[in-house]
C-alpha cells in the first residue's frame, strides 16, 4: 500500500468524523430556515459526513504528502551551516518576544492579546533572516582565532577535508580526458570528489546505442582509472548524495552549496546555473583559452601552411595550442612551413583568431 493511499484513508477518516461532527447543527440549521423540512437530524449527519469523507479523500495529500515533500527538498538545497543558524536565529527571536510578551500584554484590548503573537512572529522571522545573512561573520565571532580574510577561510575549509579542498567533478570534464592532464602538472591542488550519480551517469553514456556517445563514454573511464592509478593525483568516488532531486546538474549544484566546494566542469549550461546560485566553478576550456599563446602583431614565427582559407589567397595554418593563423597569400604555400608576421589578433566567442603574412 502506498503512502498516498494511507494518507487518503486516513483523510476520509477525519474528515468523515469531523462532517458527521458538524452535520447535527447543519440539520437544526436547515429545519429552523426552513420549518417545514421533515428530514430528520441523522440524515443531514449522514449527508455531511459522506461530503467530508469525499473531500478528505482528495485533499488530504495536498495538505500532508505535497507539503513535506516540499520542505525536505527544500531543506536539502539548503547546507547545513545555514540550517543550524537559522534555527539559532530563531530560538533567539523567541526568546526576545517572550520577554516583550508581557509588558505588551499590558496594552489595553484588543492590542494586549494580538500584538505578543504578531511580536512572536516578526521577531521570530528577523531572527532567522538576520542569523542566515550575516552567518559568516557570526562565524567569525564564535571563532575568535579565525582570520576573517579569504585565506583564512580557505585554510579552514581545507583543513577540515584532511589538508585539500575538495573539487566535485562533473561527467563532462572526465569525458574531455584534459582533468588527468591539469591535475598530474598540480595546478589543481585538492582532492577530486567523485559523486556515484556521476559515475552512474558515465557508465550509462558507455552503454549508450550511439556509436560516438559509447566512444567517449569509454575514453572517460579510461581517464578516471589513470586518475585513480596516478598516485600524486587525490581521487575519492564517494557515496553522498542529495535526496529529493533527480537531474545530475542539480544535485551537483545542490552538492556543491552543501559542501562549499567548486564544481570542475565543461558544461555551460551547468556553469552558468552554478555560478547563479553562488557556486565556484572550474572550467576547463577557459584554462585552455587563457594560457594559449599570445601574440602582437609585429611578431615573427614559423607556420606550416595546411590548407587554404575562405577568402581567395589565403593559406591556414595551426599553432601548438590549436589557435587558427589565417595567413594572406598564403596560398601559394600550402604544405611549406614558413615565415610569418603577425597583422593582426581577434578574440571572439569561439577563441582567439590571428591574421598573418609571409614574411
Amino acid at each position: 500500500m502506498s503512502v498516498d493511499l494511507i494518507f487518503r484513508i486516513i483523510g476520509i477518516i477525519v474528515f468523515g468524523a469531523l462532517g458527521g461532527f458538524l452535520g447535527e447543527p447543519l440539520g437544526y440549521f436547515t429545519q429552523r430556515l426552513w420549518a417545514s423540512s421533515p428530514q430528520l437530524i441523522l440524515f443531514y449527519q449522514i449527508l455531511s459526513t459522506l461530503i467530508f469523507a469525499i473531500l478528505g479523500f482528495f485533499i488530504m495529500p495536498y495538505i500532508t504528502i505535497k507539503p513535506m515533500g516540499a520542505l525536505r527538498k527544500f531543506l536539502s538545497a539548503v547546507s547545513a551551516q545555514t540550517l543550524v543558524f537559522g534555527i539559532f536565529g530563531l530560538i533567539v527571536g523567541l526568546i526576545l518576544s517572550a520577554l516583550l510578551a508581557y509588558p505588551i500584554s499590558l496594552l489595553p484590548e484588543p492590542f494586549g492579546s494580538i500584538l505578543p503573537f504578531i511580536a512572536v512572529l516578526i521577531f521570530g522571522y528577523l531572527g532567522v533572516i538576520l542569523f542566515v545573512a550575516r552567518q559568516n561573520d557570526l562565524r567569525t565571532i564564535f571563532r575568535p582565532g579565525q582570520r576573517s580574510n579569504v585565506l583564512g577561510e580557505e585554510q579552514d575549509q581545507n583543513a577540515a577535508s584532511g589538508g585539500a579542498q575538495r573539487i566535485l567533478v562533473d561527467t563532462s570534464s572526465i569525458i574531455d580526458g584534459r582533468i588527468y592532464d591539469i591535475a598530474r602538472t598540480g595546478f589543481m591542488p585538492g582532492r577530486l570528489l567523485i559523486p556515484r550519480f556521476v559515475l552512474n551517469e558515465l557508465q550509462y553514456v558507455s552503454d549508450s546505442a550511439d556509436n560516438l556517445r559509447r566512444q567517449r563514454g569509454r575514453r572517460g573511464m579510461e581517464v578516471l582509472s589513470e586518475l585513480q592509478k596516478d598516485p600524486s593525483i587525490p581521487v575519492t568516488i564517494t557515496d553522498i548524495d542529495v535526496e529529493g532531486v533527480r537531474e545530475v546538474d542539480e544535485r551537483l549544484v545542490v552538492l556543491a552549496r552543501q559542501l562549499s566546494c567548486p564544481i570542475l566542469t565543461n558544461d555551460y549550461n551547468l556553469n552558468r546555473v552554478a555560478e547563479l546560485q553562488g557556486v565556484s566553478v572550474l572550467n576547463v576550456n577557459e584554462l585552455a583559452n587563457a594560457v594559449k599563446s599570445i601574440l602582437l602583431p609585429g611578431e615573427s614565427l614559423k607556420m606550416k601552411i595546411i590548407q587554404e582559407g575562405k577568402e581567395y589567397g589565403q593559406g591556414v595554418g595551426y599553432m601548438e595550442d590549436g589557435t587558427m593563423v589565417v595567413v594572406e597569400g598564403g596560398h601559394e604555400f600550402i604544405g611549406k612551413t614558413i615565415s610569418i608576421v603577425v597583422t593582426k589578433v581577434l578574440q571572439t566567442a569561439a577563441g582567439r583568431m590571428i591574421f598573418a603574412k609571409p614574411e
